[in-house]
């Protein structure tokens, strides 16, 4: 199905599974996975909105640190009454998993996700965007889409329970810190998830090499963005699910990008076409 700008709203149709040979998925580079569940972040700006934000437990400085940065970290502790402890950088270096602290470390509460319906509940807007992560396995992917999401006003991320990683602490550290302020929603199943969202009137958008030409995106209305894995791409069932195919024009030799520098590509899209930039 394509979607033009002079479709009306309440007239949706819903697309049929094709029978016709599949198409080549739109493709991202695949990359290596990380797993580490512990309750700590790290970096400057990192530990600075986990602070604010109320999920600090316990503060460990560089025991020789100075600067503005301590400062802050200093003052922030006070008025949080969080405890700092001066360590040695090799305490740091063990805490981050030998991540690049920037001198602080902090035990955090656990992350709490959202549910679908709390996320639908909060938000507030009256043209939502949610981006679906299908799977996305690598920190560092998810981290920069988590910080493109936040800066580009993206009302709220869904991820699976299984298969994909959640929030570590190098996804923490690679958001600087956006994780604090982007509703997540974690959800046992993606299918049923984009099922619920076609019910209250999103439009369901995925990625594909022979999709719409994304600079043609009509934006407007209630949309949900489906980002595929790395390597896999979007699952099957998903893009059964999919209201329009979206492709990101290519000429050079290596016809596939990052997943986090095609997820910018798209939200920024979104985000042009809803300010008239």
């Amino acid at each position: 199905m394509t979607r033009n700008n002079t479709n009306e709203r309440g007239g949706r149709k819903k697309t049929q599974p094709r029978r016709e040979k599949p198409k080549k998925n739109f493709r991202v580079d695949s990359e290596p996975v990380e797993s580490n569940e512990d309750n700590f972040v790290f970096g400057h700006h990192a530990a600075v909105e986990a602070i604010r934000e109320g999920r600090g437990n316990k503060i460990f400085v560089q025991e020789d640190a100075k600067g503005k940065n301590v400062e802050e970290i200093k003052e922030l502790a006070k008025a949080h009454a969080v405890p700092v402890k001066w360590v040695p950088k090799a305490k740091l270096d063990l805490l981050s998993d030998g991540g690049v602290h920037q001198g602080v470390v902090v035990a955090i509460t656990p992350y709490e996700y959202l549910s679908l319906e709390e996320l639908l509940e909060q938000t507030t807007t009256e043209q939502p965007f949610y981006l679906i992560l299908d799977s996305i396995e690598d920190p560092h992917n998810f981290g920069s889409i988590l910080r493109t999401a936040d800066a580009a006003s993206v009302d709220g991320v869904i991820i699976p329970k299984h298969r994909a990683v959640g929030i570590t602490p190098v996804v923490v550290k690679t958001s600087t810190g956006a994780v604090e302020h982007m509703p997540i929603a974690r959800v046992t199943n993606l299918s049923q998830a984009v099922a619920k969202l076609k019910e209250q009137g999103f439009w369901i958008f995925g990625t594909d090499m022979n999709g719409t030409d994304y600079r043609q995106w009509n934006t407007a209305g209630k949309i949900a963005l489906i980002i595929g894995n790395e390597g896999r791409g979007m699952s099957a069932n998903l893009k059964k699910e999919v209201d329009e195919m979206l492709t990101i024009p290519m000429t050079g030799h290596v016809q596939s990008l990052n997943a986090s520098v095609a997820t910018s590509l798209l939200i920024y899209e979104v985000f042009r076409g809803r300010n008239a930039l």
